[in-house]
């Protein structure tokens, strides 16, 4: 039986939450059994817009995406990337509202200035701790049930050192956030310093694929004292690669060789649920129930 991210979050062991990026992606992390799904705005970017995860979208196209994921996951919770609010504490208050309407059970909101950067990139910036937090407080006073969680990340690890992040971390929580992400500490004994200087409180980690956290696994990042783990580009780099080589091979003419990865046309619209709607649709023609 699939869980609330609230009640998720009250029972031991760590929660994996896999990176999605659309519908399609979404869907199918759940049918593999996800307890709780994770929208990238990294991936969200790239699959919506084929650009970089540098603040290019708005703020509505992101609660839309929120709308399309969250249906698609559930009964799966969704985690979703709210990037630095999309502006100041009036913005991440209205953009935490509109997560919420749109079905998300967390909104991840991050201290960057805008334009952002993805949390593995160089050159970012941060915003003042005490702006950083109003933004939090803002955000904490907006959702209309304590069960929709926030969720408030620090790229100070980047931008300042390590002892900033753990600062903005306290500053974080005093003022209403639920879950602790720290950005990219750099090796086990960062990441050990993290969950020693928060015990008690739900932990992220953010496992990037050539990123600048160690790789670890969901079972060691729990017996360091974590609660979440996320793994948001694994599916998208993967799917990236796997485009670039099916469009080459297309584009000689030859279409898929045989034996080729894939699924059946037969499989994917039972992905989709289309024998479900299908069946639903005849129902309503014959008039049952």
């Amino acid at each position: 039986m699939t869980k609330s991210l609230a009640a998720l979050l009250a029972e031991p062991g760590i929660i994996v939450a896999p990176g999605a990026y659309d519908a399609l992606s979404a869907k199918i992390a759940a049918q593999a059994g996800a307890k709780a799904v994770y929208m990238t705005g990294f991936g969200v970017a790239g699959s919506a817009l084929g650009l970089p995860d540098i603040g290019l979208m708005s703020a509505t196209e992101m609660a839309d995406r929120v709308r399309a994921i969250a249906e698609a996951a559930a009964p799966a919770p969704l985690i979703a990337d709210g990037d630095n609010g999309h502006g100041g504490p009036l913005n991440a208050a209205r953009l935490t509202r509109l997560y919420e309407a749109a079905g998300a059970q967390c909104i991840q909101l991050e201290d960057q200035v805008f334009p952002k950067r993805c949390g593995h990139m160089e050159g970012k910036e941060v915003v003042s701790l005490e702006e950083a937090a109003q933004k939090i407080r803002a955000a904490a006073q907006a959702r209309s049930s304590g069960d929709f969680k926030i969720m408030a990340r620090t790229d100070a690890r980047a931008t300042h050192d390590l002892d900033e992040a753990l600062r903005r971390g306290e500053a974080f929580l005093k003022a209403g956030a639920d879950i602790l992400f720290i950005e990219a500490p750099r090796d086990v004994a960062e990441l050990e310093k993290v969950a020693a200087t928060f015990r008690g409180v739900p932990l992220l980690a953010n496992i990037v694929e050539d990123g600048k956290t160690p790789y670890l696994s969901a079972e060691a990042l729990q017996e360091l004292g974590y609660k979440i783990a996320i793994f948001p580009v694994a599916a998208l780099l993967a799917v990236t690669k796997r485009l670039e080589d099916i469009y080459a091979v297309l584009l000689k003419g030859e279409g898929l060789p045989a034996g080729a990865c894939r699924v059946t046309f037969q499989r994917y619209n039972e992905i989709v649920g289309l024998p479900e709607l299908l069946a639903s649709a005849a129902k309503l023609e014959d008039g049952t129930n």
